[in-house]
């Protein structure tokens, strides 16, 4: 009998990028269209249910007749304006279920695809247009908070980029870049926080970005922004990780709250326990069949109200892990964007990303005059596919916005 040969899954691997720019097409495609969804009235547990399916039918799209496991990375979840972490009701629980977003409302879309277990998940920070179809453009605070948020998460990518890794001139010059000490985690967050208050807004403590690796979204490495209760972050983003990138910023003071909502989104845990209760079985079986260690929400379950019961031993024995509903502790707006990338030797490249902020529509007085900032964010995220003549520098927040313009081109390619 023939060994069975073992499968690289490292980004040496070009089936490896393939399948985790699938997922990220099919997540791109699927935010689309649930953004389109997102207006005044509309029920979030209908756009949430409405959402999956569409994600559903994405996925049996690819890759037909190969055997290998694919479905959702993250469930379709729509979280209201001071709400941080992904948000999914239960048609069960009548409060939650009936909740409708409101018109100019700040809300969060969240939601992913995997491929192989290989996933992507993206979250974008939308404001609900009115059922009246104004041409009302968001200004204010609204505007200041997205803002803030964008060019946030534009300074995270660049400050993931390990050093030297694209820096030109002769090779003593590359070779000493390259031996710099990657920027610490408080560096990061001192940056970032500056960055933030230039809109007069807040980080949301503890936002955390993980390494992604295959069937595991919270990897061995983190980076903590803005951490308390004594949590902090481990290792440094390296040539050949993949990362869920995650940036949530608040009007208010960024301090957070347990809400008492219930919580419905879950993710199977490496820990293995003998469950008492047969009901506690039969639910983990249909979890772990259905999902792998891939997070999901409980109305994803054949029987709502029986996973309702059944995962109570499953998360006090630990075996699964229960996400808290938690929200901004003066109930402020938050925005909050998630990307996930893959760093190369060519730098970072958006796998799957919020569109671009369109600077046109978003009316802010405010702006970044921080030099250090300013710089950084004039840096491109990756080196040019091909030799350019000598270009005239470019104001930072044009040279971001025109990096993204390109991106959304080559990805169409």
């Amino acid at each position: 009998m023939a060994e069975e040969v073992a499968i690289d899954y490292t980004l040496n691997n070009p089936d490896t990028l393939t399948k985790y720019k699938t997922a990220a097409q099919i997540s791109h495609r699927v935010l689309e269209t649930v953004t389109g969804w997102c207006v005044e009235g509309e029920k979030i547990l209908s756009i949430c249910e409405r959402g999956d399916k569409l994600l559903d039918e994405e996925v049996a799209k690819v890759y037909k007749g190969k055997k290998i496991l694919k479905g959702i990375s993250h469930p379709t979840t729509v979280s209201p304006s001071s709400f941080i972490t992904p948000f999914t009701p239960l048609s069960t629980d009548r409060e939650d279920s009936s909740t409708v977003l409101k018109a100019h409302e700040v809300v969060k879309i969240q939601l992913g695809a995997q491929i192989d277990g290989l996933g992507t998940i993206l979250c974008d920070t939308i404001i609900v247009p009115s059922e009246k179809k104004d041409d009302e453009k968001p200004s204010g605070r609204e505007a200041d908070l997205l803002s803030a948020a964008y060019y946030a998460n534009e300074l995270l990518l660049r400050l993931m980029i390990p050093p030297g890794l694209l820096a030109s001139g002769s090779d003593e010059v590359k070779k000493k870049a390259a031996a710099e000490k990657p920027i610490t985690q408080s560096k990061i967050t001192h940056l970032l926080e500056k960055l933030v208050k230039s809109y007069d807004c807040n980080l949301v403590e503890g936002t955390t970005s993980w390494l992604f690796e295959r069937n595991e979204i919270e990897g061995k490495k983190k980076i903590v922004l803005a951490p308390s209760d004594g949590s902090k972050g481990e290792g440094v983003p390296e040539v050949g990780d993949v990362w869920g990138v995650e940036i949530a910023v608040s009007l208010g003071t960024g301090k957070i709250k347990t809400l008492e909502n219930r919580p419905t989104l879950h993710r199977r845990t490496t820990i293995t326990y003998g469950l008492k209760r047969p009901s506690s079985r039969q639910t983990l079986s249909e979890i772990v069949k259905k999902f792998g260690t891939f997070p999901f929400s409980l109305r994803q379950l054949d029987d709502e109200r029986a996973a309702k019961v059944g995962v109570v031993e499953c998360v006090r024995s630990n075996v699964l892990r229960q996400y808290e509903v938690v929200a901004d502790k003066d109930a402020a707006p938050v925005a909050r964007l998630l990307t996930t990338i893959a760093i190369t030797k060519n730098g970072v490249i958006r796998l799957s990303a919020p569109p671009a902020l369109d600077s046109s529509k978003y009316q802010t007085e405010k702006e970044i005059t921080d030099e250090e900032i300013l710089r950084i964010l004039e840096q491109p995220v990756a080196s040019a596919k091909s030799k350019n003549k000598k270009k005239k520098k470019k104001p930072a927040k044009k040279a971001v916005e025109e990096e993204d313009e390109e991106e959304e081109s080559s990805d169409e390619d």
